[in-house]
Order: structure tokens, then sequence, then C-alpha cells
């Protein structure tokens, strides 16, 4: 008599929606940038997603990849720092942000969080500063960062423009160094390339690119058009 074979029964609440986030930090500035597309597989979901929010007036957070989750991260965030505001009547500072973002991850460690953040601003000093992360928290604070979909690719190009790696001639600017040595204009005109480049070759990043400017002044937004196809 046949039996009917086993079969298998299983669920994942994650889902790469996409996308691709950047970030540089200067003397007196910080760029985050982030495209807008939102995809599944090879289906475009939505060519309008913002993955970069501002939180406050020095401070940016950056997420992509599972959309809902990274939603979720921006939200929870955005209760603490109104809580702190309420308390202590001032906005947090970016590495508070930074700590605060560390320790909501970790807590979130057994069932983490599918995004890939980068956290970015000013400092007490008025230095731009990015902080990165992994699934469950530990940070790092970096000259400059790429995550998502094109970070393969976007990540050597920010090492060799932002950091002079591999440039004969030019000082190093090692990791440990917390900002980089370019003008607000280069850094942005860095990041115009840098997705440029990275929609060529990775289709799930496109369609328009979201660039944060924060400065002493505040929080500047940018949209730039980027490849649809």
């Amino acid at each position: 008599m046949a039996t009917s074979s086993a079969k298998e029964a299983s669920f994942s609440p994650y889902e790469d929606n996409g996308g691709t986030n950047l970030a540089i930090a200067g003397q007196d500035y910080c760029v985050i940038a982030s495209d807008t597309r939102q995809s599944r597989g090879y289906n475009i979901n939505t060519r309008f997603a913002p993955k970069t929010f501002k939180l406050s007036d020095k401070t940016v957070l950056s997420t992509a990849g599972c959309q809902p989750d990274g939603n979720m991260v921006v939200t929870r965030i955005k209760q603490h720092m109104e809580s702190y505001k309420h308390a202590h009547n001032k906005e947090m500072s970016t590495p508070a942000v930074g700590q605060l973002l560390s320790t909501m991850l970790y807590m979130k460690r057994f069932f983490p969080y599918y995004s890939f953040n980068i956290l970015g601003g000013l400092d007490k000093e008025g230095k731009g500063c990015i902080y990165s992360y992994d699934a469950i928290g530990s940070a790092e604070r970096v000259p400059c960062l790429a995550s998502g979909s094109a970070a393969a690719l976007v990540q050597p190009f920010l090492d060799n423009q932002v950091r002079n790696c591999n440039q004969v001639g030019k000082p190093r600017i090692m990791a440990a160094s917390p900002v980089s040595h370019l003008s607000l204009d280069q850094a942005i005109k860095i990041t115009k390339d840098a997705f440029t480049s990275a929609t060529e070759r990775d289709i799930y990043t496109g369609d328009n690119l979201q660039i944060f400017i924060v400065t002493r002044d505040g929080v500047e937004e940018q949209v730039h058009p980027l490849k649809r196809d």
C-alpha cells in the first residue's frame, strides 16, 4: 500500500523588500540617502516607499530590508524620543539615539528586526556622525557606510572615494576616523554617483533618490530621479 510522503510546513515572517542606504559624515554635516523602490522578488510593489526618516533637527534614520520591520523600528524610536522630550524638556542627541537603537535591537535579539539600519546626524560638537548596526544591536561609528541590497557595490566605492583606500599618494582615512575629509558638495556628488551606478547593477534599487542633509541649520531633503527599469 502506497504511503504519502512527509510534507514540511514552514513559515517565515521575514521578507527582503530591497533598497539601498548610504551615509557620509563630514566635519560639519552628515548626508544620509536611500532609494524609494520597494520590491518583492522580481515585482515592484511601489516606486515611492521612503526608507529614510527625519527623527529630529540633528538626527536621521535610514532602514532597508523588510519594510514593516523598518517602519516598526522608526515608530518605536520616535515614541522613545517623544517620551524623553516630555521628561527632560529637550531633544535626544544623535549619540543618545544611537545608543537607544542599539538597546532596542539587542532586546529583540531572539526575534530580530530584519532591517539594515544607519543612524546619522550631528554629535554634541557639531561634527557629522554615522552609526552602523548589525541585526542584534552591535554598533560602530564610521565615516561612511552603505547597507541594503546594493551595499556590496556601493561600499567599495565609498571606501575609495571617501576614505582614500587604494589611492596612491593620498592619505588613507582609517575606519577609526569618525568623519571624512570631503566638503558637503563633494559628498552629495559622490552620493548621486553611487546610486546612479547601483541602479545599473541592482534591480532592487531605483526610481527615486532621497537625500537628507543634516547641518547646524537643520535637515534639508532633496529628491532626485533614478533609473526606473
